[in-house]
């Protein structure tokens, strides 16, 4: 193991408390794990290693940072215990030796549309006092500087409760910062009426072009044609002012239809009331595809996109105003806050220059604080919650980490690896789950779990040094010094997405010829301007598909057998072999268990305690009626069928007397991206970012033609995995399809056909073409920092 001493093993003259250097995990059963027991030592830097689903993050989160935040949690009164989640015991038998853990993860940070890189890491609090002091002219307190906050006036008779009662004039003031137009969201909604209908006909003529709408028998279209406002005959292009007016943005009334007292009320409201005021990303594909084309998002033109009211613009401190400051790149903040000198507020631009350093120090000094949250990647997102950590006086903690190098050039991975070192050495035990040979190099105790996926790993194979793993016959030791060759010879393009005068963000006015037929790979340090040249500046309508990482939609039911529509073809084969309807094979239909409504479980809310779910005893936590499963396909009831993994149901489906082609082609297709491990009933929720872009990958495999973008689908894979990745990324563009990958991981880079590097550095240093080539001239060419890292990658 590594120099930490095992209890009981206490050397003459040292103290008792020193014995307890270990973390203890025995007996862990969390998802897949086989009984686990290991023991961790503390105050150095253990990295987690193993195949995707492995059980890593079962042992590292779901364990060891689960009870440790769970005891936490009940050291608070009943009371605060109430407002805080509700966090169930590990299935282990025993962890002993654990600190206080910090998780810092990849969840994507709140995607509020008010909620700001400077809102979410308390720098914009600091920043109101600072104005709020030093501001000229003095327009109020820190709330005035607030685009959260608006400005509040009252004034009314209130009742005083003191001896005799009796009223008192009062009247109430707030001074707030928030821009009134845009509500301090920064843009402002605009619908693009010629989505809506066909200004050339009649209601009559079926004029609405709204999905779900026909003019012949829909109740919505009647309302219209029959309110008396507008003549149904008449194209709307010929409408009169009053009769648009009333048409578009007439208040709800009553009319009479067919007989039938109905509201009518204009199209634009009726719209904003039916579809966008619905969660976009829990619409069906159509209806989110119209909102998308109907609704149109611009820059408020009150606040020009800063979100503030006209008086927080006003008020500078020298002749930068707070809207200034927070568009700024971090690193030019960071400069300007320094030059700052004012006794009087001292302890308050010290406490900013550290925490705006420590932005540069990680990286992200390209950011500004007006950023939206739910722009950041993964990997920003993970790194704008270190910063709080950095500067900490906390020692003997436990930092657990989430893939680190996530969204990270290899010329930044160093800078990283140097940080968490720091963490360790201050006396904190830092856990990191990663799979990059780089990041697993400076780990001062390795932990292996596999040997493979889901049913086949939760089992401890190796623990040591990264020496030790490099000997050792497990698959991470094996591949851990795999190199990617570059291809002898690349595919010839057979078009181009031309992309022209590209202004995203800090796109520089980039015009490129993206190539297509080809597998195309975007690269650069990250925030040169990737994500913005991709999903920022492709021409509408390019037959784009986006394949991230973002969570997919869904409730605890949903699983990859629904999301895939993999169920619908496994029902019908039910219903079918005996005789009766499909919907009996459905746990959200007519086939679910009664008591249980086809969940499974029981949930029983303990208010502050943690809720317990407990398997129901009627269909034995098989979600569906017990006469359900009598009726077999293949020798299998439903339930079996879905505790299957994917490639144990492929061979199910694939021959004999289950055999059931449409089934099969989904399934295979899972199997193609890697998720062969993955039982078909798993809630959705229980996947992870790399787990969820793989699925929606294998969704749209079947997909004719278009153009693939994949943000990072390296992201969670093992080394051993990311040779299948790229033969995956070969048949889709031999299938026909276009591949542009935004991707830093060098074997990826070596096996493209293109590689267009974007930089030099980030922020207003970066958004440029730095190179436009084949990974070979890139190699050979070795002007840029990607091309210096790829020619060591493959030893040019």
């Amino acid at each position: 193991m590594s120099s930490a001493k095992r209890p009981g093993t206490q050397q003459p003259g040292s103290h008792v408390a020193d014995s307890h250097d270990l973390i203890r995990v025995h007996g862990a059963r969390e998802n897949n794990l086989k009984d686990v027991s290991i023991d961790l030592p503390k105050r150095r830097l253990t990295v987690f290693t193993g195949v995707s689903g492995s059980g890593k993050s079962s042992l590292v989160f779901n364990t060891i940072a689960a009870e440790s935040q769970r005891l936490i949690n009940e050291t608070y009164s009943a009371f605060v215990q109430g407002f805080m989640p509700t966090l169930a015991r590990p299935e282990v038998d025993v962890l002993d030796g654990l600190t206080t853990a910090i998780i810092v993860d990849q969840q994507r940070m709140g995607a509020d549309p008010r909620s700001t890189v400077g809102t979410a890491t308390d720098v914009n609090a600091m920043l109101r006092i600072l104005f709020s002091r030093l501001g000229d002219p003095h327009i109020g307190p820190p709330s005035a500087y607030s685009f959260n906050t608006a400005s509040v006036r009252a004034s009314g008779a209130i009742t005083v409760e003191r001896g005799n009662k009796k009223a008192v004039k009062a009247t109430f003031q707030r001074t707030g910062g928030m821009c009134t137009n845009c509500e301090g969201r920064g843009t402002v909604s605009d619908i693009d009426l010629t989505q809506l209908y066909d200004d050339s006909k009649s209601l009559a003529e079926g004029a609405f072009t709204i999905p779900g709408w026909k003019s012949d028998s829909q109740w919505t279209v009647q309302v219209y044609a029959q309110s008396g406002f507008v003549d149904p005959d008449k194209p709307i292009r010929d409408y009169t002012n009053q009769e648009l007016r009333d048409f578009l943005y007439g208040e709800a009334v009553k009319v009479k239809v067919n007989g039938v007292n109905l509201t009518y009320e204009g199209l634009i409201p009726k719209i904003q009331k039916s579809f966008l005021a619905k969660d976009k990303e829990a619409m069906q594909p159509h209806i989110r595809a119209f909102v998308e084309r109907a609704v149109t998002f611009t820059t408020c033109p009150e606040c020009e996109g800063t979100r503030l009211s006209e008086g927080a613009r006003s008020s500078r401190i020298g002749k930068i105003s707070i809207a200034d400051a927070c568009a700024m790149e971090i690193r030019d903040l960071a400069d300007w806050v320094r030059e700052l000198a004012e006794p009087s507020v001292a302890p308050l631009l010290t406490a900013l220059r550290d925490t705006l350093d420590s932005f540069v120090e990680i990286g992200l000094g390209y950011l500004s604080l007006d950023r939206p949250a739910g722009t950041l990647s993964g990997g920003e997102a993970q790194r704008v919650k270190m910063i709080r950590h950095l500067g900490s006086s906390l020692t003997d903690t436990t930092y657990v980490f989430d893939e680190p190098t996530v969204g990270l050039h290899p010329h930044d991975i160093q800078r990283m690896n140097d940080l968490l070192l720091r963490l360790r050495d201050k006396g904190n035990t830092v856990l990191v789950v990663e799979h990059k040979p780089e990041a697993i190099a400076i780990a001062d105790h390795v932990v292996d779990l596999g040997p493979g996926a889901g049913t086949q790993g939760g089992t401890v194979c190796f623990e040591g040094t990264v020496a030790e793993l490099r000997g050792s016959d497990t698959v991470t030791g094996r591949h851990l010094d795999d190199r990617a060759a570059l291809k002898e010879s690349v595919r010839k393009p057979t078009g181009a997405l031309e992309i022209r005068d590209a202004r995203t963000h800090n796109l520089q006015g980039v015009d490129v010829d993206v190539p297509l037929g080809v597998l195309c790979v975007v690269t650069g340090v990250a925030g040169s301007g990737k994500s913005s040249l991709i999903h920022g500046s492709v021409p509408a309508g390019a037959d784009v598909v986006s394949v991230d990482q973002s969570p997919i939609k869904g409730s605890r039911r949903s699983n990859p057998a629904t999301y895939t529509g993999l169920l619908d073809p496994i029902r019908k084969a039910f219903a079918k072999a005996n005789g009766v309807k499909p919907a009996l094979f459905s746990a959200n239909s007519e086939g679910a268990c009664p008591t249980c409504n086809g969940a499974g479980v029981i949930y029983t809310d303990l208010a502050m305690m943690a809720g317990v779910a407990t398997p129901c005893e009627d269909c034995e936590g098989k979600r569906f009626q017990p006469a359900v499963l009598e009726y077999r396909f293949g020798g299998r009831d439903i339930s079996e069928v879905l505790a299957m993994s994917v490639d144990r149901a492929e061979e199910f489906f694939g021959a004999g007397e289950a055999r059931t082609p449409a089934a099969h082609k989904i399934l295979q297709r899972l199997s193609d991206v890697g998720l062969g491990y993955l039982t078909l009933g798993q809630p959705l929720t229980t996947l992870s970012g790399g787990e969820r872009q793989r699925l929606k990958l294998a969704t749209h495999m079947g997909d004719k033609g278009g153009v693939y973008v994949l943000d990072e689908p390296t992201t969670g894979l093992h080394l051993a995995d990311v040779q299948q990745l790229l033969g995956l990324l070969d048949r889709l563009v031999d299938a026909g399809k276009s591949v542009i990958v935004i991707e830093h991981h060098q074997a990826v880079m070596a096996h493209a056909d293109w590689i267009i590097d974007l930089g030099p550095g980030a922020g207003h240093d970066g958004g440029r073409i730095v190179f436009e080539g084949t990974p070979a001239d890139l190699v050979a060419d070795r002007s840029t920092l990607t091309g210096e890292h790829l020619a060591a990658y493959v030893g040019a």
